[in-house]
């Protein structure tokens, strides 16, 4: 209700602006002809000067009041047609702020219900938040989802893959302890579509891995359940990319399915921290890069976050960033909380270059970063120590000064 109250408002106020433009006679700006007839005066004035003086004689004297006269009654004609037209009829004047009025009000109501959603209620960031919360909390698991899509044929495969796949299945179910055997029998139900079989497979591998089982065997698994689903990043996938993080927390693959999972149940900002950083860290050539590219500036203005990418050289490589969960927690903080968060990782990068060293990239990071928050003179500083830590190697000085550059000190 207040939104159509404050709309009604401004409507109301700009059309009472308007009908008072029309309703209030404004002073005009004065009529040539008013001119001419003050030069006219001005010129009778004269010839009696000049004709008491001698200058001119009687008969000019007379030959130009006449002329004089002539173009005073036209002026003064000129003058009435003028204040004539100009005099519009105070009702007309009224009927059309009226108009203006209703087409103002009218007109913005009716084309607001239009392209509008006048039933739309309130939306702030609690309630955001809590909605996506319980989207995110009921969404459907990797069985239910499957049970919605189109039956989809299996791949077409040659005759002697299928019974090489099928001779490994038999050979598998005989010695189902055997590692290698249980990694090509998941390959090979993956590429054959029984994606069912291919889980057990990996999760064969896994069970058999045991303490050893990496990153990339926990996001084999997910890659499995999300291939299925054509892209919908389910519990049971989601579940896998978190071990496969808690193995390492840096995997790429992971992440970017994990920002894939964030934007289905409307978390762009989470989607947003996650890709950001992956698009930072390339290398360009990466497979998740190009649809990052594609798609993170829309992501970032849903996340409400001013953002320009980086260009392919500005990219860096092995950089340490904030983890996931920290990402992940950014979303509930306040925008204090956020940049406090912002200037602690800085600083813990900082304390990291100056006890141990660091790579040209982080340095370059660094310096970034702190103009980022503002801070210029710790920038300028590290930019000097910088160019004295690399003076000797030019093209990792040329690094850290891109670095500068974005940071504004590089002068």
């Amino acid at each position: 209700m207040l939104f159509w109250i404050i709309s009604a408002a401004l409507a109301l106020l700009i059309a009472a602006l308007f009908a008072l433009a029309l309703l209030t006679r404004r002073a005009e700006a004065e009529h040539p002809a008013a001119y001419d007839l003050r030069i006219y005066r001005d010129q009778l004035k004269e010839v009696e000067r000049d004709l008491a003086r001698g200058v001119i004689n009687a008969a000019d004297a007379e030959r130009i009041r006449t002329e004089v006269g002539r173009r005073v009654l036209a002026a003064d004609a000129q003058l009435a047609i003028a204040d004539v037209s100009s005099q519009q009829p105070r009702s007309l004047t009224i009927a059309i702020a009226a108009i203006i009025a209703l087409l103002l009000t009218g007109g913005g109501v009716a084309i607001y219900t239009q392209l509008g959603t006048p039933g739309l209620g309130d939306l702030p960031h609690k309630a955001r938040l809590q909605a996506s919360q319980e989207l995110y909390s009921s969404r459907s698991s990797h069985e239910a989802f499957l049970a919605r899509l189109p039956v989809r044929n299996a791949p077409q495969q040659e005759a002697g893959y299928l019974e090489l796949v099928e001779r490994l299945r038999e050979a598998v179910a005989s010695r189902p302890d055997e590692l290698q055997g249980q990694q090509f029998l998941a390959q090979s139900e993956a590429r054959l579509g029984n994606y069912a079989a291919a889980r057990a497979a990996q999760s064969a591998v896994i069970r058999l891995k045991g303490e050893a089982a990496g990153a990339s065997d926990f996001v084999t698994m997910a890659q499995m359940y999300i291939t299925e689903a054509d892209g919908y990043v389910s519990p049971e996938a989601e579940a896998a990319l978190r071990r496969a993080l808690r193995a390492d927390r840096t995997d790429p693959v992971a992440r970017y399915f994990l920002g894939q999972m964030w934007l289905q149940n409307d978390r762009p900002d989470r989607a947003f921290g996650l890709w950001s950083q992956l698009l930072n860290e390339g290398p360009e050539e990466a497979p998740w890069i190009a649809p990052i590219r594609q798609s993170i500036d829309d992501i970032a203005w849903l996340a409400g976050v001013e953002y320009t990418q980086p260009a392919p050289s500005e990219m860096a490589t092995d950089m340490p960033g904030p983890s996931v969960q920290d990402i992940e927690n950014a979303g509930e903080m306040t925008p204090e909380e956020r940049q406090e968060m912002v200037q602690s990782m800085v600083q813990r990068l900082n304390d990291r270059l100056a006890t141990e060293g660091g790579t040209p990239e982080e340095w370059a990071r660094l310096i970034s970063a702190y103009g980022s928050l503002g801070d210029e003179s710790r920038a300028r500083a590290i930019w000097l120590e910088a160019q004295q830590r690399f003076a000797d190697t030019p093209d990792a000085l040329e690094t850290v000064r891109r670095g500068a550059a974005r940071a504004g000190v590089d002068q």
